[in-house]
């Protein structure tokens, strides 16, 4: 008698996302979608973590690029900023919900204090 066996492949932008604290998005939405237009009050520049294993850099344009240490591939897309929540959504639909505090970025247990 043979099992069966499940198995789930993931690539780099969704292991980010598991590692950051992001969730699949129920409805993603199409590649190359453009980024909502920023208020000043977006948290733009360059966050890093205490002990520097987490970089994010939020652009004025609307878009993101992170990195995790011991990660061969960063993460990048977009971003929507709702109130104090900052979501970061890549290009495979993953969302990464992030607090905005002063001066603080708060996601998957990671706080982040503007570098520099």
């Amino acid at each position: 008698m043979q099992k069966h066996v499940d198995t789930a492949v993931l690539d780099a932008a969704a292991l980010f996302a598991i590692a950051m604290g992001g969730q699949a998005a129920e409805q993603p939405g199409p590649p190359g979608r453009r980024p909502s237009k920023m208020t000043v009050s977006a948290p733009v520049g360059v966050w890093l973590s205490a002990d520097g294993t987490v970089r994010l850099d939020i652009k004025t344009d609307g878009t993101y690029a992170g990195k995790v240490a011991g990660r061969k591939r960063r993460a990048h897309g977009t971003y929507d900023l709702a109130g104090r929540t900052l979501t970061l959504s890549d290009a495979s639909g993953l969302r990464t919900p992030v607090a905005v505090g002063n001066d603080v970025l708060e996601m998957a247990g990671h706080r982040l204090g503007r570098a520099g």
